[in-house]
């Protein structure tokens, strides 16, 4: 009878795996669109331009990316194996990936995230 369940269980552990895939393959491309939003500036000869949206693309992909790899290890904790061990594991990698988030959120944004973002005109 176990065997049965692991089995029933196959669906949820492709899907997560597959989920973490498509993390990768997010932050990879987002950090080959970063160099070339940066090159592209950098011929233009705009390297402080350069540096800010090289730095923007790839905290926006890797935002994503995060988002996406949480989304996984819930998926997997909770249909897989839900015991005590591995939802304090999920708890520690999803508050990880959550200061991870807020790091890059106020790196690229000078806000913490549940701040609004603020617009050029209420700029004094």
């Amino acid at each position: 009878m176990l065997g049965t369940e692991a089995r029933d269980w196959r669906l949820a552990q492709d899907v997560s795996e597959w989920i973490e895939i498509i993390a990768i393959v997010v932050i990879a491309i987002a950090v080959v669109g970063a160099f070339v939003v940066g090159i592209r500036l950098l011929v233009r000869r705009r390297p402080e331009e350069a540096y800010i949206a090289f730095k923007h693309q790839i905290a926006r992909g890797l935002l994503l990316g995060l988002d996406l790899l949480i989304a996984a290890d819930i998926i997997r904790t909770v249909t897989l194996e839900p015991t005590l061990e591995n939802v304090a594991a999920l708890g520690l990698l999803v508050a990880v990936r959550t200061f991870l988030a807020w790091s890059l959120v106020l790196e690229t944004e000078n806000r913490w995230p549940w701040q609004r973002a603020r617009s050029d005109s209420s700029v004094i």
